[in-house]
């Protein structure tokens, strides 16, 4: 128990000393990224055979260019951290909006409100396990493809390539994961059978994914400035310096 306390202690002060570095405007556009994504995925934009589009591609970009941004600077075990607290918000947020639902009120008819912010359980649990998942995988992806860009790792070049493809690769696992986990276990038995093959899981994360592409394409360049700023203001010095001592 002692090992697993100490290992607890030692997260709980390098999420802290990273909090400190990282600029507030970051994380607080993350984290309201990731719980506006939860709330425009009710919706639904566009619907074929096999492409499907929800509200939340409107912001998801936003939460893919501060997980790169991060990682750039900081890192992607930095990034990581930060992923699992803009989730944990989401669903202590969620869990607020689902008693606000539940409290009955005579004052007018809240059904279409209860209905949005009350949510769907097996929704939340597979948007979450999806976000979390595709996080690791484009955060790690984006460090990886970075650290072959020996000569200027800095460069244009080196971010667009790195945050294009970790973009497309993290996007098609969040949906098709989300996909998975609502449409083929959970749907056919809480929607009178209603149900997604595989297949119709692959391709509309495929096309979503590349549609998803489009926006981080749009919006990269702000990430790319972002990035630039903070290097050559040396932010996140007290991490950097951390880190190193307990190296």
């Amino acid at each position: 128990m002692s090992g697993i306390k100490k290992y607890l202690q030692k997260e709980k002060k390098e999420t802290a000393v990273l909090l400190r570095a990282i600029p507030t405007s970051v994380v607080t556009l993350f984290v309201v990224s990731v719980i506006c994504m939860n709330l425009l995925a009710n919706k639904t934009l566009l619907m074929l055979d096999y492409i499907a589009l929800d509200g939340g591609i409107l912001i998801s970009w936003l939460s893919f260019m501060c997980m790169d941004t991060i990682t750039k600077h900081f890192g992607p075990k930095a990034s990581n951290r930060i992923s699992i607290l803009a989730s944990a918000i989401n669903l202590l947020t969620c869990f607020i909006f689902l008693i606000a639902s539940l409290i009955p009120s005579n004052a007018a008819d809240y059904t279409a409100f209860d209905s949005i912010f009350g949510g769907t359980w097996f929704i939340l649990l597979g948007s979450t396990v999806a976000f979390l998942a595709s996080a690791v995988i484009n955060n790690t992806l984006n460090y990886t493809i970075g650290k072959s860009f020996s000569k200027n790792p800095d460069g244009k070049l080196a971010y667009a390539v790195r945050t294009y493809v970790s973009t497309f690769v993290g996007q098609f696992f969040d949906n098709f994961i989300f996909s998975i986990i609502v449409f083929t276990v959970f749907a056919p038995i809480f929607w009178d059978g209603f149900h997604w093959t595989v297949l119709q899981c692959a391709m509309c994360a495929l096309t979503g994914a590349a549609a998803e592409l489009v926006m981080e394409i749009l919006f990269s360049p702000i990430g790319y400035r972002i990035t630039k700023r903070w290097r050559e203001n040396s932010v996140g010095r007290e991490y950097f310096e951390y880190m190193e001592r307990q190296a």
